[in-house]
């Protein structure tokens, strides 16, 4: 039996490769190459495709890792060919599964899928075809998987795999979190003889470990790609006038081109939106707040013509495969690496240069630290939150290649200077800051171990700052050593300080 530790990977190695047979009694893998080039086009694989294919084509159970663009859909849909049965993909893009079944059926395969926008007529249809055998792959989203009618459905019919898309929405660690996600560990329980191989674009070691534990496939075989995508130009500037910024990176570096523009509020992007289109710029909204049938003919104006720029939240985005974009915007701080990672990873997925790029300031951080403390969730759940946070404070605030720390945070040590982020287009200046972190380090110290008190990084500065707040009164702090001997940088230099700190891992 493979252990859940041991990795299939391309460069950089993150892993080593399994160890232990395959499973066997399924059709000859000779089969998933002529798939691939009698349907889909293509003479070979990528990557470790056929390594994947062939372990899921002989009915073993695999985790994969690759970025947006890499191709991860092939792994489940050639061996939904060369089993017997029908493939089942479970998929959150419900918006999205016409235009993957229409894509699949371009190219003569049978596929389907069941989701509440259908008449029952429409069902009707789609399940018999399901239980005659008619179809290759039917996609449904997790919530339809709660019905107790479609688990019978799916009892009467062949099973050939399951495929659960999106893995990462089974993880916690940010917006794309789905409960129902939560409860596809009964797949195995269900149908312990059938494959299943779980795919997502972003996941550190951490959220690997945790979509394995929670979707029971601890014993399923690791594939990790590098995370690096070359032709990505990584940007962060300071924020100053963000919509005027936006503007004028659309005028003089993409005039015409499809891009996506991030914003935290509906608000936002409504304003954003308006002063795109106002600066005669094409530009469309996209938010929970608009109504079904908006939301669905914007996103399909964004797929379907050129040169169009969506505004939107991170509810849009998500499986959408248009080759073209040449940027991603964020106009708002991502609350987590990862959250950011999966949506530039919509810039360039047809390989040609693109750009990602963030306006980022200090009124960002304290927007978000409100937001997590008054998440819901207990206090653990709000650590989580603000260490997430606190990641992608480090990368904003890197003076390093940027893309070397956002691979380093995905597992991907080692790597060279990439020469084409900001960082290393145009290296930041910078300042010892040796006294001055020695003074920040020491405060936590002595408020950690002489008194046994942690606070944010704000009441530390205040006490370098030699301020008398309620609290550095009501907890005796003017009386420690490191108080007022700070006065020589301000308060915003100090939280740079911390900002560099957390980059460089000397304060968590």
């Amino acid at each position: 039996m493979v252990s859940p530790t041991d990795e299939r990977t391309t460069s950089p190695p993150t892993g080593s490769p399994p160890t232990g047979s395959p499973p066997t009694g399924s059709p000859p893998a000779g089969d998933a190459l002529q798939v691939l080039r009698r349907v889909f086009g293509y003479d070979a694989f990528r990557g470790f495709q056929q390594e994947v294919v062939e372990h899921v084509v002989a009915g073993g159970d695999a985790l994969v890792l690759m970025p947006t663009g890499g191709g991860k859909s092939l792994c489940y849909q050639i061996p939904a060919l060369v089993r017997d049965g029908v493939a089942i993909v479970v998929s959150p893009l419900i918006a999205l599964m016409q235009d993957q079944v229409d894509a699949l059926t371009a190219v003569g395969v049978r596929a389907g899928f069941l989701n509440s926008t259908q008449d029952p007529a429409q069902r009707r249809r789609v399940e018999a075809a399901y239980l005659a055998g008619e179809l290759d792959l039917l996609y449904l989203a997790p919530e339809g998987l709660a019905v107790r009618s479609t688990l019978g459905l799916l009892e009467r019919g062949r099973i050939a795999l399951f495929a659960i898309d999106e893995a990462h929405c089974v993880s916690q660690w940010g917006h794309d979190f789905r409960p129902d996600y939560l409860n596809l560990s009964m797949l195995h329980e269900r149908w312990p003889d059938v494959p299943r191989i779980a795919l997502t674009a972003t996941a550190t070691r951490a959220t690997r470990t945790e979509i394995a534990t929670r979707l029971r496939l601890t014993e399923a075989r690791h594939y990790v790609a590098s995370f690096d995508r070359p032709n990505i130009q990584y940007r962060i500037v300071p924020k100053r006038e963000p919509r005027r910024q936006l503007l004028s990176l659309l005028r003089d570096e993409h005039p015409g081109d499809a891009g996506i523009v991030y914003c935290l509020s509906r608000a936002s992007v409504e304003k954003t939106a308006e002063f795109l289109v106002a600066n005669g710029i094409s530009a469309l909204p996209y938010h929970a707040g608009l109504d079904a049938s908006t939301r669905a003919a914007n996103q399909q104006r964004f797929l379907r013509e050129d040169g169009l720029v969506m505004v939107a939240t991170i509810a849009f985005g998500m499986g959408i495969d248009k080759p073209d974009v040449r940027f991603v915007a964020h106009l708002d701080l991502p609350k987590s690496v990862e959250g950011y990672y999966q949506e530039t990873g919509r810039a360039g997925r047809d390989g040609l240069p693109s750009t990602a790029w963030l306006a980022y300031g200090l009124q960002d951080v304290v927007q978000q630290r409100k937001m997590i403390e008054t998440s819901e969730g207990d206090l653990a759940h709000r650590r989580n939150l603000a260490a997430h946070l606190d990641a992608m404070l480090a990368l904003c605030e890197t003076v390093r290649c940027r893309r070397a720390q956002l691979l380093e945070y995905f597992g991907e040590t080692g790597v060279a200077d990439c020469g084409n982020c900001d960082t290393c287009l145009e290296p930041p200046e910078s300042w010892d800051g040796t006294v001055a972190a020695q003074k920040l380090l020491s405060t936590v110290y002595r408020l950690d171990r002489e008194r046994n008190q942690r606070f944010g990084a704000g009441h530390s500065i205040d006490i370098l700052l030699g301020k008398h707040t309620d609290k550095i009164d009501q907890h005796g702090h003017d009386a420690l050593s490191t108080f007022g001997i700070g006065t020589e940088l301000r308060e915003a230099e100090w939280r740079g300080v911390v900002r560099q700190l957390l980059a460089e891992g000397l304060l968590a």
